[in-house]
């Protein structure tokens, strides 16, 4: 039996609230390490200080935690203005680290406590390298999988990041240190992350594609978890796929849940141009709430999953051929949905 969120509306719209044609309106981050630029504040208040608006000097980075179902979770922060994001982004994911007394219900730091961030190279091919202290050795086992997958998705969140390198004390590692899972010459995306298998069993006749389902923490707020599943060649059209895995739900192992109405259906072909994937469903994309109305825990996990998909930027949500839709909060999906850049967005 497929496994669905039941939750109030009020609850669904704990975390993120879809605006416009966005569900998170953010402004993209372009580079990873910014000019190092020394600016002074001038003695006399500004006029926001004045009014009694002090404007901390943070911006939002995505961290990649682990939940309370060991899932490798992003978690959106805003963090002290840095000159070396991607250092600083690492360095909050130490356990007994910065990120300590904000962590999220549930959540946990991935590196092992004491680890430092040596250096964070960029080359010009898109690939980034960090480079840890001893420690980064000293973790658990059952942990190997989560801290390669933290590391290169909180690194890759970065627009030119392509590929993740790791090295300890200045030494390349093509492996990592205890189970030996393979690093080889990078990590990326396409290597997965909360790997799931589903019902394939034939890896070499399959491929991965990433979806995103729902979970609740300790205090009810729902959260989005990635999770890579394999699917099957024959599957010629990957968005028609990611669909219908996002309607037959999360592994019934799992501590996840879909709120896709088991009734959902495509009623033609996705159709993609410039950045825009267009998808045409049955009405049962509304599930179980008001007429019309498609929830936040069936808009954004869609979003999400698609979005990872190369070149899809946003998504045009048509019922029976007409934009007829509204989001949860009553608003028309008239225009393309875009991708969030901050997921599970907290706030330090």
């Amino acid at each position: 039996m497929k496994k669905r969120l039941l939750v109030t509306t009020a609850t669904l719209c704990g975390l993120a609230t879809l605006s416009g044609c966005g569900l998170i309106p953010v402004k993209p981050s372009n580079e990873i390490d910014p000019p190092k630029t020394v600016t002074y504040r001038s003695d006399q208040p500004s006029k926001e200080v004045q009014a009694g608006k002090v404007q901390e000097q943070t911006a939002k980075r995505e961290l990649y935690l682990i939940d309370r179902n060991g899932y490798v979770v992003p978690q959106t922060f805003q963090l002290p203005k840095s000159t070396s994001l991607a250092k600083q982004a690492l360095e909050y994911l130490v356990k007994d680290g910065p990120v300590t007394d904000q962590l999220p219900n549930g959540f946990q730091a991935v590196l092992p406590p004491n680890t430092e961030v040596l250096g964070v190279e960029t080359q010009k091919d898109g690939t980034v390298i960090a480079d840890f202290s001893s420690e980064f050795k000293q973790y658990h086992d059952e942990d190997e999988l989560k801290v390669f997958q933290a590391v290169t998705w909180t690194l890759t969140q970065f627009e030119n990041v392509k590929k993740v390198k790791i090295r300890v004390n200045g030494k390349n590692l093509t492996a990592m240190p205890i189970n030996k899972a393979q690093i080889g010459e990078g990590l990326t995306r396409q290597d997965g992350i909360n790997f799931d298998k589903g019902d394939i069993v034939d890896v070499m006749n399959s491929r991965p594609v990433t979806l995103y389902y729902v979970s609740q923490d300790e205090m009810g707020e729902t959260y989005y978890v990635p999770v890579t599943r394999r699917i099957s060649n024959a599957e010629k059209d990957s968005y028609t796929a990611i669909v219908n895995e996002l309607v037959k739900g999360p592994s019934e192992y799992s501590e996840l849940v879909s709120d896709f109405g088991s009734d959902t259906k495509l009623v033609a072909e996705p159709k993609y141009q410039n950045g825009k994937l267009t998808l045409n469903f049955n009405e049962g994309i509304y599930g179980n709430i008001a007429k019309n109305m498609i929830n936040d825990d069936v808009l954004q996990p869609l979003v999400l999953s698609l979005t990872e998909q190369k070149g899809v930027t946003s998504i045009e949500i048509q019922v029976d051929g007409k934009l007829t839709a509204l989001n949860q909060q009553g608003k028309p999906l008239s225009q393309p949905v875009s991708r969030p850049k901050d997921v599970n967005t907290k706030e330090l």
